[in-house]
């Protein structure tokens, strides 16, 4: 239980993974952490700076909390053996922690009302239920990390019933029970689409018509890629999703206006619109498509550096081939 983690203070401005991303148009990215049970806090983070501070947009953008797995063979896929005691003990046991730390945040929170001039008292502040204050006081969201269908509506059930706003993270089995998430319109980041089939019953294509169906049952939802060196074919994710009943321009309002939306920033970001941050891209082509180049992006008005380290080497090799002629 490590709350007060922050993700937005371990960036490397310097990675090569941000320039590689935003080649391919991606401006804007939430970075989070991830192990243990809560997490810590993520960021909206703009993938252009020369500091952790020049990248963050909004922080903290939402409290991460990575749901126990409900099959009944225990740990993850691999289970205890079929040990379904010990299994429901472990899960009984998380989901108790899990419990009582956002119930010991919310008394925190209110007998330790925060300062309107953001001045602390003289008692030292408790920094884990600091850090989730806003989450149990429901200025942000909480991102609940799950993937089947047990997994989801456990959490979603959860966490209404205790005031907060969940978003669902990954939501791998989201489809199956759209029509629940329609209802109480909780949020889905699925993904990723590029994936195999979670169970020999599944059809090959499920993964892809995923964001059909979230769709098709008004669920709010947005398309994610979680590896950070693949995030520059997170268009292509969107592009598959189109391929298999998602109307392109749906597809497209999943990686900008819906992610704004979900995110909070739908005032600044996620479209052409006046009065909102110019952040932009331009391509030769629709840009979910592979053969598409990004000519020229803008991230809050500022022409951005589309060089990378692909592009580096593409130059570097083409002028070696170049010189063995």
């Amino acid at each position: 239980m490590t709350p007060n983690v922050r993700a937005e203070i371990s960036i490397n401005p310097d990675s090569e993974h941000l320039p590689v991303a935003r080649a391919n148009g991606i401006a804007l990215a939430v970075t989070r952490p991830s192990g243990g049970r809560i997490s810590g806090t993520s960021a909206l983070i703009r993938l252009d700076g020369w500091t952790w501070e020049d990248l963050t947009v909004v922080a903290p953008l939402g409290l991460e909390v990575q749901w126990p797995y409900l099959a009944t063979g225990g740990r993850g896929r691999r289970g205890w053996g079929g040990n379904a005691a010990r299994a429901q003990s472990e899960r009984d046991t998380i989901f108790a922690r899990i419990d009582e730390t956002f119930t010991a945040a919310t008394v925190y929170a209110n007998a330790r009302p925060e300062p309107a001039d953001g001045t602390l008292d003289g008692a030292a502040p408790d920094l884990r239920m600091e850090a989730m204050r806003p989450a149990v006081t429901g200025e942000i969201p909480v991102f609940l990390h799950a993937e089947d269908a047990r997994q989801i509506r456990s959490s979603v059930e959860w966490a209404l019933g205790r005031g907060l706003k969940p978003i669902i993270v990954g939501g791998r089995d989201a489809p199956t029970v759209a029509g629940f998430l329609a209802e109480r319109q909780v949020p889905v980041i699925y993904g990723p689409i590029h994936r195999l089939p979670s169970s020999r019953d599944e059809a090959p294509s499920a993964p892809f018509d995923g964001p059909a169906t979230l769709h098709e049952a008004g669920v709010p939802f947005a398309i994610g890629a979680f590896d950070t060196s693949n995030v520059r074919n997170l268009p292509y994710h969107a592009a598959t999703a189109a391929a298999h009943g998602l109307p392109p321009e749906i597809a497209l309002r999943s990686l900008t206006l819906s992610a704004a939306e979900i995110f909070g920033v739908a005032d600044r970001y996620g479209s052409i619109t006046p009065g909102k941050s110019a952040t932009v891209i331009i391509t030769d082509g629709d840009p979910l498509e592979i053969t598409s180049q990004v000519e020229a992006m803008w991230i809050d008005g500022v022409r951005v550096d589309l060089r990378s380290r692909h592009t580096q080497l593409f130059e570097k090799y083409t002028e070696k081939l170049n010189r063995a002629r």
